[in-house]
């Protein structure tokens, strides 16, 4: 059950009743167990509207207001509800939440949604900036499949375009000289560089350059085969950086650029069809009056470039028709950098315009900011170069080993390497996924890794030490029996969180934001450990102590299940 949900429903139906129509009732949870564990503020807004005293308007909700989940309901202030929820109430969604391999999530109508996210460059390495869309598109992708939609996780990453064509130069020149193009690619970034000084400092280096541009795209056998070993490569290293990560993305979630390439003359003739296109200086653009300059005047949206190349607006544009018309997606959710706003906008005007997007069909920009270093600058090494992201895993399984082997130094080493790896990895994503979506944040190792404070590694502790009740008692969680007997106040405050898990769910997926989720694994966790120092467990009374266990048991389910839709592991010692 969707406790707020509920909720809002029977006040919605009291607020009809008492004669002020369709006004949302607003339920917020109380911040003071005295104020009960909801509150209804909708009620001023509400009496405003229909001119009405709010304490009087509260008295007429109230009185028409069908919840027996409340025991008790109080008007405090000018008119807002505090609703304090039964106690069996509370067990009985308890015993039932208990029961549910989803914890209580009552799946709604399946969606088919499409997720567009990490998205890298082909010709480089995965870099610092790669993390902020793979983990919170993965993060999606993970939430949405548990909430029952259908989800089509689509990498649409960079495999096409002037830039391979130094490196096809350069690896032609490397293959005449007898290397072994396998050992040359394996550094990617390296590699990269290399051919990009050859290109700037060698003419006769960057015509030929050009000229395998020209020969890649007109289906040049050689330069196609050295093309498809370049790729390859490049396409294993970001598998492995997915691995490592921790990322659902596999070989067949990738649909390149290069896969839309016969679809580029036809998406610019149906443009050129539909009037949408008119030609300035020998390219082929869309002009739309809602994108302007700031002379006022119509921005381009070139589709086509004078020299008959094809931009990635192109690409993007073949890439939306396929998604819209061809798998016909309910929804299609971009996560790409904030600095791409127009661009985006610009690509979902035209998709409008030329027919191929309904108004039924959500395709939307989920952006997202900038990872900065601590003096406020973009997270750069000190020569200026992108940190990469493999660099970033490794770095980070090191520091968490050593924090491991300080807290735990009787282990064997195989046993804190895994940890290491589990909580180093944890500790970068949820470092990402706490944060606003839409902000920059300062990457800061000493923040992310620390065992106390709004971290994974907290939760992952949190996990463990709820693991470990089970472990020292011989209790195993499936065999606990009984019902839940709330007697401390701490105990329903525990409760209520736990039934919020839902409601938590959904607000995620509202604006995409992660964050939302890692605030209330974060006070879930503390309210357990607020719990744990006041209520005794595996001392107490029998029935007491199985209800207690049940708390336990649901907490340790709850904080597990929520890491992983966030893409993070838990282990059973730290």
């Amino acid at each position: 059950m969707n406790l707020k949900s509920h909720i809002e429903a029977a006040f919605s139906a009291a607020f009809e009743l008492a004669g002020v129509g369709a006004q949302p009732p607003v339920i917020k949870q109380s911040q003071r167990p005295e104020f009960g564990h909801d509150q209804a503020n909708g009620i001023m807004g509400a009496a405003k509207k229909a001119g009405l005293k709010p304490r009087e308007l509260a008295e007429q909700v109230v009185g028409h207001l069908q919840l027996p989940e409340a025991e008790k309901l109080e008007i405090a202030g000018p008119g807002f509800i505090n609703i304090h929820l039964a106690g069996e109430f509370l067990a009985s969604r308890l015993a039932s939440m208990q029961a549910d391999p989803k914890l209580g999530y009552e799946t709604g109508l399946s969606r088919k949604i499409v997720l567009d996210y990490s998205a890298p460059n082909l010709a480089k390495e995965m870099h610092i900036g790669h993390l902020r869309s793979t983990s919170i598109g993965d993060a999606a992708a993970r939430i949405l499949t548990f909430q029952g939609h259908e989800v089509i996780r689509a990498n649409h990453v960079g495999d096409w375009g002037a830039q391979f064509g130094s490196l096809l130069a350069y690896m032609d020149q490397l293959d005449q000289a007898g290397e072994t193009l396998s050992t040359a690619l394996s550094d990617l970034e390296k590699f990269y560089m290399q051919a990009s000084s050859l290109f700037k400092s060698d003419e006769a280096f960057a015509a030929k350059a050009r000229q395998y541009v020209v020969r890649l795209q007109s289906g040049d056998e050689r330069c196609r085969t050295l093309w498809q070993q370049f790729i390859t490569e490049s396409v294993n290293h970001c598998q492995a950086v997915y691995e490592a990560l921790n990322i659902t993305l596999t070989r067949d979630d990738i649909k390149a650029e290069s896969s839309y390439n016969d679809d580029l003359p036809v998406v610019v003739a149906e443009l050129t069809g539909k009037g949408l296109i008119t030609e300035s200086d020998g390219a082929k653009c869309v002009f739309l009056d809602e994108f302007r300059g700031k002379d006022d005047k119509p921005l381009p949206a070139i589709v086509q470039k004078s020299d008959q190349g094809y931009p990635y607006l192109a690409s993007d544009i073949a890439a939306l028709r396929y998604r819209a018309t061809n798998l016909k997606a309910d929804a299609a959710y971009y996560f790409v950098d904030a600095r791409q706003k127009l661009h985006l906008s610009q690509l979902f005007a035209i998709g409008r315009a030329a027919g191929y997007l309904q108004t039924s069909q959500d395709f939307r920009h989920l952006p997202f900011g900038v990872i900065l270093k601590e003096d406020g600058k973009p997270f750069k090494t000190r020569d200026g170069a992108d940190v990469k992201l493999a660099d970033v895993v490794s770095e980070a399984t090191e520091r968490a080993f050593a924090l491991v082997s300080e807290k735990n130094p009787a282990l064997d080493e195989a046993q804190r390497r895994d940890i290491a790896r589990v909580v180093g990895v944890g500790a970068v994503k949820y470092a990402e996924l706490s944060k606003n979506r839409t902000t920059d944040y300062v990457f800061d190792w000493d923040t992310m890794l620390a065992f106390e404070g709004n971290t994974a590694p907290y939760l992952q502790y949190a996990y463990t030490r709820i693991r470990s009740i089970f472990s020292r008692s011989g209790i195993d969680p499936e065999d606990l029996t009984g019902k839940v007997i709330l007697q401390e106040e701490i105990e329903s405050q525990l409760a209520v969180k736990l039934l919020q898990f839902s409601e938590t769910l959904v607000s995620v997926t509202e604006d995409f934001q992660a964050n939302l989720l890692c605030n209330y694994l974060f006070e879930l966790a503390g309210l357990f450990m607020s719990f744990y120092e006041q209520c005794p467990v595996l001392k107490a009374e029998p029935d007491i102590r199985a209800s207690r266990l049940l708390l336990a048991s649901l907490t340790a389910r709850v904080l597990s299940n929520g890491l992983d839709l966030l893409g993070i592991e838990t282990v059973e010692q730290m």
